[in-house]
């Protein structure tokens, strides 16, 4: 992104900060826009529940996925009250039926070399593969890794009461009308992960209008 608004720059004679979005914050970028799309991701959760007048304090939830958008939905989901039970990532699956420290899970994977959950141990903490973590008894699943995770060959055996698409395309087909048939609520991605695209556009207008927002101003005007 910035080596696109450093030519177009060169070619138009004047700063186009406004061509791309996703830039460093040197060239315009957004503060927020790195955590934007898990932000959306746990605010469409956090929604989804008031709607179906559950207490996301007294939520439990499976992250499949601990990239940028897996583990800042983690994070922020944990700062709400709801209690991650389970993360997983290439490396494999952390499973606690009484809460993963999400801080210190986060906290190891910016130390890993690799930036991966591996390595990661605590008392009362059991490894989990990806697999068995889209199945685990919770309220709300988040596939945030891979597409077509869920499939017609899992989907009965899924327990999650709702499911928040926070990868792109995790549901296939015949499992969306399988979870369908078994009442299980299913938010899209095309919705879930728009988060990212929101702040996108957000960092456009302020680009547009010379502006340039505190992180806390940025996610007040996603959220809205």
């Amino acid at each position: 992104m910035a080596w696109i608004v450093d030519t177009a720059t060169m070619l138009e004679g004047h700063t186009m900060n406004e061509i791309v979005t996703g830039k460093p914050i040197t060239l315009g970028g957004s503060l927020g826009r790195k955590e934007a799309t898990g932000r959306g991701v746990a605010i469409v959760t956090n929604e989804l529940l008031k709607r179906v007048g559950k207490d996301i304090k007294e939520t439990t939830a499976a992250i499949q996925g601990f990239g940028n958008v897996g583990a800042s939905a983690a994070v922020i989901l944990d700062q709400m009250g709801a209690k991650i039970i389970a993360v997983s990532d290439i490396s494999g699956g952390l499973y606690s039926p009484a809460g993963l420290d999400i801080p210190a899970i986060y906290a190891h994977v910016e130390k890993n070399p690799k930036h991966l959950l591996e390595g990661y141990s605590a008392k009362g903490v059991t490894p989990m593969s990806n697999e068995e973590l889209l199945l685990c008894d919770v309220d709300v699943l988040i596939p945030a890794a891979l597409e077509q995770q869920i499939r017609g060959d899992n989907a009965g055996q899924v327990r999650a009461k709702y499911i928040v698409e926070a990868a792109n395309g995790p549901t296939t087909r015949d499992a969306d009308a399988i979870l369908q048939e078994r009442g299980v609520i299913v938010v899209p991605d095309i919705l879930a992960n728009a988060g990212g695209v929101v702040v996108s556009y957000l960092e456009w207008v302020q680009n547009l209008q010379a502006l340039f927002w505190e992180e806390g101003e940025v996610n007040a005007k996603m959220q809205s």
